[in-house]
């Protein structure tokens, strides 16, 4: 046994806030009273249907994860957050039409007590959404006060002592760190003077570190990444993670691409194309937004892949994504994948995925485990980068040293050690050698 690490008790009910309110959110807040009143199964939910293994096979030690960590209840999860769009949570699921209505009416009153807060909005970043709900400011540095103290009020209002948030936002203009990102002093000069390389993202992460708040990132907008924000987290010791949530083609990528990998299979390339219709497709309409992603998705293969270590599999392969806005699909989006691979002696071969996935139904688990495990990490003092909360991200954040994982599989193996480690259960390493000796 390893020493485990101290984990407060969680007291009462968990907020959870989220900057955008949109399909994501909605089918978040809906869904988890569906399963609370026992309507549904919470399928897609690591903390809630996953299990994990204890000691040796023998031992047969395999608790479901709930009940190993002492996580916060989904049932006692108190949502709000900010939209730039005033429709409470049950209209605003409504438009995004990604729930039936049946589903929908079962909890039309406890969606529709949801309301946004204002949002902290620049249509530089944001181009294609309508804004009626927006906070007025005389500068960046003002509005992230405002954010900070709707933090406050929503913890008050609600006898709250715990909060986190999860960024649900549409995904922003794209952005690489300038010189108001490498430290905080200069962060927060760039915030008094109302830098436009200040994005409303970072303004969000900026008030949830300060009012020590754990913070995820699930759009691929720049935001906690930067330097000065993630320096502040560890120097505060609040956990944060990111970015960009990991729920369709792109999951399939980190499933397929270590397949590949294990069996020596040679990759020529790897054309991806996506249609959708909600919100986000319309964000992603624009330029600028689209680049965002399209940098997410795009730096997956090379980190599974590693073609500076097998320049003869992987050295010289084409990766195509494209996206594509198209409104009659609304948020059941799909993503075709033409991938020609060789094999033995260089014969090719090709395999097609078609994914007609459900974006919110398949990112609304992933942002109910990043709460509850960000709450778990706060309550446990793991305070900066959570790089074992990689498995949920396209483009997960680590140390500047260090290289992301994308392996799905290593990612899982990392989470899963990590619960064990912060408990003081040995990690796994699947040898296996001591059983035959």
């Amino acid at each position: 046994m390893s020493e485990a690490r101290e984990i407060r008790e969680a007291p009462g009910r968990l907020g959870v806030l989220v900057p955008g309110m949109g399909s994501v959110a909605t089918t978040l807040m809906a869904g988890v009273r569906l399963v609370e009143r026992g309507f549904e199964e919470p399928i897609g939910s690591l903390t809630q249907m996953g299990t994990l293994r204890l000691g040796k096979r023998p031992e047969k030690r395999v608790p479901r994860i709930k009940d190993f960590v002492p996580l916060a209840e989904p049932g006692g999860l108190v949502f709000g957050g900010w939209d730039p769009v005033p429709e409470d949570a049950y209209h605003a699921a409504l438009s995004a039409g990604t729930l039936h209505k049946e589903h929908l009416e079962a909890v039309r009153e406890e969606l529709s007590a949801i309301r946004p807060m204002s949002a902290v909005f620049d249509e530089h970043y944001v181009s294609r959404i309508p804004t009626s709900n927006t906070k007025s400011y005389a500068s960046l540095r003002e509005a992230a006060e405002m954010v900070r103290e709707d933090i406050r009020s929503f913890k008050r209002e609600n006898g709250l002592e715990r909060v986190v948030v999860v960024n649900c936002a549409s995904t922003e203009a794209y952005a690489q760190p300038r010189e108001a990102h490498f430290s905080l002093a200069a962060f927060e000069e760039a915030l008094e003077r109302s830098d436009p390389s200040i994005s409303p993202a970072m303004v969000y992460a900026y008030a949830a570190i300060q009012e020590d708040v754990p913070y995820a990132n699930g759009a691929p907008s720049l935001a906690v990444d930067v330097p000065a924000l993630s320096e502040l987290a560890r120097e505060r010791g609040v956990p944060v993670a990111g970015k960009d949530f990991k729920t369709g083609q792109t999951l399939m990528k980190t499933i397929v691409a270590p397949g590949l990998k294990a069996r020596m299979l040679g990759l020529e390339g790897w054309y991806s194309t996506n249609i959708l219709g909600n919100r986000d497709g319309e964000v992603l309409d624009d330029p600028a937004s689209l680049k965002s992603k399209e940098v997410s998705k795009l730096s997956v293969l090379e980190h599974i892949l590693q073609p500076d270590l097998y320049p003869e599999l992987y050295g010289d392969y084409s990766h195509v994504v494209k996206i594509d806005y198209y409104p009659p699909r609304g948020d059941a989006k799909e993503g075709w994948d033409n991938i020609d691979i060789k094999g033995w002696l260089g014969y090719p071969m090709q395999i097609k995925i078609n994914f007609l996935a459900r974006d919110s139904i398949l990112a609304a688990p992933v942002v109910l485990d990043l709460a509850l495990f960000l709450d778990l990490a706060q309550r446990a003092g793991m305070g900066g980068v959570q790089e074992w909360l990689s498995f949920y991200f396209k483009s997960p954040m680590t140390l500047p040293e260090l290289y992301p994982e994308h392996d799905l599989f290593v990612q899982l193996t990392k989470l899963k050690n990590t619960l064990r480690t912060i408990k003081g259960e040995q990690p796994i390493h699947h040898t296996g050698l001591d059983y035959y000796e």
